[in-house]
């Protein structure tokens, strides 16, 4: 609705000035004056024509007003020097926003274009740790996003099942008859299991030929125990990853396996397409330097075996088949391959990805390595914010039962979780800090907080969903309206966030929201007061909105705290 307001004095103003006879070179911009009585909306255009018109910008932002046709939710136009502000009706915007905002707001129209989405993809070797995090919640968060913006969106996890790490853990269980523990979750079980036959091989070097054997043979496709014993170590890891994604309220549309490639003769098809380009020599490779990269891109090994890069070109193939935009989720270290990949995905006439690069999550424990067995794992974070969470609602007393304690505590650990990784550019690098992610005046609780003080206040109310439409007849306090204001800017937030391809506009918007909600909850009375049902119904509109952005960010909405 903010978007429809701005686009309507954008009309305006270009009317103005068609009156005058003056045409505009450039776009027209707004903002918000940093004083409320200076309007709600201000543009500089009389600044962008000033050299066009050889005219002072104060006289032509005059006559911009004397000329100027008001949209119907603005109340009044006025010049303070060379800027144009515009102040908005509130008690028709209000009117407006409260009857228009129902489960579905901030929904776009339907896209016709079909998005493939690749993230988390972590080796199948051992339980997903704190390094991964921030691929899979952004992915997902971008996931829902994009839904809610039109698109049509599948999530993927691409599953790295011809790797060496898993022939590893299958020749450590064969050799070494290394056992896996029944009594740990899955993925924990195998990471064990590579973490012991990585000692063998660090111990004698001499087994790591073995190692190429085994995963040639597995290439061959020939030797049925074999590929039974890898099939068997992936899908026993990946059950274990699956539920801390769904502890993360994450859930991929398909897990899809790198072998498929090779057994269906598309690597052998990239290869072919890709043939006039490479060189072989010991190696198959493919020469960058033309490119401005010094380093080739390696396709096959000196014994005839693929390599990952290989097989993910076969994959960026079929996401090419599959899709109309294909988007991978990157850590920053990643930048040098993608970018090969590109090349080669378009010299074989395949689309390569957008990319979307985030920088890592630091943390004072240290190193994550799952090779040396020293990390700290998704499912340990998890537990520790829960933990964390449960401390500080029992230190402040919110008088729950124990059963609401630990589900409240739940559903604000993970959320905050989620929601401290989504409020920061991915192109900046993460510290997590215990004290500000948990926080219930500037983190994920204060938002979640907010939701559950609506639902509180609603609780008290009779049929509130079934009020008809309702009036703004008095002049909004300022607490008022900056709620309608931020309310109004959703769907804005929602299409920006889908076309760059960035969750943190929409985690800033939703903490943005609930300190609005907060303000006018604290300074306005709404059961009892002579304005209840328009009141009634603003507290509902936040509360879907709210609802709404916590659920795009992967996080749930409690109804008590």
């Amino acid at each position: 609705m903010y978007t429809k307001l701005k686009n309507e004095l954008k009309e305006s103003i270009e009317e103005s000035l068609a009156k005058q006879r003056i045409t505009l070179d450039d776009e027209i911009t707004f903002e918000e004056p940093p004083n409320p009585e200076m309007g709600d909306i201000s543009t500089n255009v009389a600044f962008t024509l000033a050299q066009k018109l050889k005219k002072s910008p104060v006289e032509i932002a005059e006559n911009i007003k004397q000329h100027i046709r008001l949209p119907l939710y603005f109340k009044k136009v006025e010049t303070k020097g060379p800027y144009i502000n515009f102040f908005i009706n509130y008690t028709l915007f209000a009117t407006k926003m409260v009857n228009y905002i129902d489960q579905n707001y901030g929904e776009l129209p339907e896209k016709e274009q079909r998005i493939l989405l690749e993230h988390t993809s972590a080796n199948p070797n051992g339980p997903l740790h704190v390094g991964h995090l921030r691929n899979s919640i952004l992915g997902d968060s971008l996931k829902r996003i994009l839904q809610h913006a039109g698109y049509k969106v599948e999530a993927q996890y691409y599953v790295n099942d011809m790797g060496r790490q898993i022939a590893i853990i299958v020749w450590g269980m064969n050799k070494f008859n290394l056992k896996l523990d029944d009594d740990k979750k899955p993925d924990h079980a195998i990471g064990e299991v590579y973490f012991q036959a990585n000692q063998k091989l660090e111990e004698t070097p001499e087994y790591n030929k073995e190692i190429d054997d085994i995963l040639y043979e597995y290439e061959q496709g020939e030797n049925a125990r074999l590929i039974d014993a890898f099939e068997k170590v992936v899908e026993y890891c990946i059950d274990g990853i699956k539920s801390t994604l769904k502890d993360l309220n994450i859930k991929m549309n398909l897990f899809k396996w790198e072998s498929t490639f090779l057994r269906n003769g598309g690597v052998a098809n990239v290869l072919e397409k890709l043939q006039p380009f490479t060189i072989q020599k010991d190696i198959l490779y493919l020469p960058l330097e033309k490119y401005g990269i010094d380093k080739e891109l390696v396709l096959r090994r000196s014994n005839g075996t693929s390599l990952y890069v290989t097989r993910d070109l076969a994959y960026h193939q079929y996401k090419t088949k599959n899709s109309d935009i294909s988007l991978d989720i990157l850590g920053a270290d990643h930048k040098l391959a993608a970018k090969q990949l590109s090349i080669a995905l378009d010299l074989s006439d395949n689309r390569p990805p957008e990319v979307v690069f985030y920088e890592f999550i630091d943390l004072p424990e240290g190193s994550m390595s799952t090779r040396r067995g020293v990390f700290i794992s998704v499912d340990e974070f998890i537990e520790e914010s829960i933990q964390h969470a449960k401390d500080e609602i029992l230190r402040r007393d919110l008088d729950l039962t124990e059963k609401q304690v630990d589900e409240v505590a739940r559903i604000i650990g993970i959320g905050s979780i989620r929601f401290y990784i989504n409020q920061i550019s991915p192109e900046k690098p993460i510290t997590f800090k215990w004290e500000e992610a948990l926080s219930f005046e500037r983190g994920c609780a204060s938002i979640q907080y907010a939701h559950a003080r609506a639902c509180k206040l609603l609780s008290k109310v009779d049929n509130y969903d079934e009020y008809e439409e309702v009036i703004c007849d008095y002049e909004l306090d300022d607490e008022e309206k900056e709620l309608i204001k931020e309310l109004s800017r959703f769907t804005e937030i929602i299409r920006q966030s889908a076309e760059e391809r960035r969750v943190h506009h929409l985690a800033e918007y939703t903490l943005s929201l609930s300190k609005a909600f907060n303000k006018f909850y604290k300074s306005q009375q709404v059961i009892g007061s002579e304005h209840e049902k328009l009141r009634i119904k603003l507290v509902d509109a936040s509360r879907i909105t709210l609802k709404n952005s916590l659920k795009l960010l992967g996080i749930k909405a409690p109804q008590f705290m």
